[in-house]
């Protein structure tokens, strides 16, 4: 007798309230769907964990919300097992938006969010140094922050998937590059193996006095990936005309109340300086610009990203989870397949 295979999926139960929970989901098992004209069936091989994704559990936000009983949204890698639409063809490697489940079905308007993968790039390098994270780093911090040569950039989540790559971009455009992170395993890497000048460790170190030592001249560039009281002691120390690239705020992503702002932002005015969001969907037509100089500093061994990889689908909350609780170095990811 044939077992129909089955499409295991994590569906959204209810909004987070506070830190994100097990019970904020639940395990749904269906059929695996067929492609209908113009779609792509995508198996889903290595899973993405992101902080964004807290927002897009939670509410409306660049994206509309993941509704209620719907799959959870995710940045995937995957590999077409069927299509008809005419841009995709069995066997090809993807990455996209494919959610916390085996197989991804994705719809005539929706295949344009799926990206085809080269032959031989790894799950890693399409989710981390030239996906998401490499496109975050390199336009927020040379588009938005504009760095020049001999600045002082300080990042903080330093050690995390974006800020490792900003840290490493910094130097290679010739800036002091100082890292903020949790532990000193996660400092050291950032001062050994990243190159980055100096690491602050906020868990056992004073921020503000430490940015003081660090930046007698102040902070040209701040990538700030963290918010709370990490931006407001990097707020003290901006240089004249600084820039703060405004990337994530983690530190608040649960919770239950709205944050306060800064009480130092009155520094920008004395500073003349310039604090600016961005979201890296606003620079989708401008990808290709990052991707030539991406592969280049990749294969020169210029960017080095560590990769945190858990398995198994059922792990999926709990590997979301390791986000916020600083279990994580370098790139989350979850392979629920070979």
């Amino acid at each position: 007798m044939t077992t129909e295979p089955v499409n295991r999926q994590w569906l959204l139960a209810r909004r987070p309230r506070g830190a994100v929970t097990e019970a904020d989901f639940t395990w749904h098992e269906a059929p695996v769907p067929e492609p209908a004209e113009g779609e792509v069936l995508v198996r889903v091989l290595v899973l993405s964990a992101d902080p964004t994704q807290r927002g897009w559990i939670a509410g409306d936000t660049y994206l509309p919300a993941v509704r209620i009983n719907e799959v959870v949204r995710s940045l995937g890698f995957g590999r077409v097992v069927a299509s008809r639409h005419p841009g995709f063809a069995p066997g090809d490697l993807v990455s996209g938006l494919l959610g916390w489940q085996d197989y991804a079905l994705i719809g005539t308007g929706a295949a344009a969010t799926l990206g085809k993968v080269p032959p031989g790039t790894s799950a890693e390098h399409a989710l981390g140094v030239l996906g998401l994270n490499g496109w975050t780093a390199y336009f927020g911090l040379l588009d938005v922050g504009r760095p020049q040569p001999g600045e002082t950039v300080v990042v903080s989540g330093a050690a995390g998937a974006t800020g490792a790559l900003v840290g490493q971009i910094a130097k290679i455009k010739g800036c002091r590059v100082i890292g903020i992170a949790g532990g000193p395993d996660k400092c050291g890497w950032l001062t050994g193996t990243a190159g980055l000048d100096a690491a602050i460790d906020y868990k056992s170190e004073n921020v503000a006095a430490r940015l003081a030592e660090l930046c007698p001249k102040g902070i040209d560039v701040y990538f700030d990936n963290v918010g709370g009281p990490i931006l407001e002691a990097a707020l003290g120390r901006l240089a004249l005309r600084g820039r703060v690239v405004l990337c994530g705020g983690i530190a608040h992503y649960n919770d239950t109340a709205p944050p306060t702002g800064p009480a130092n932002y009155l520094n920008l005015i004395v500073q003349r300086g310039r604090m600016e969001g961005f979201i890296v969907l606003d620079y989708a037509a401008r990808l290709p610009e990052a991707i030539g100089p991406l592969m280049g500093w990749l294969a020169e061994g210029r960017l080095i990203l560590p990769i945190d990889m858990q398995h198994g689908l059922e792990a999926a909350p709990a590997t979301l989870m390791r986000l916020f609780d600083g279990r994580n170095q370098g790139k989350q990811l979850l392979r629920i397949a070979d």
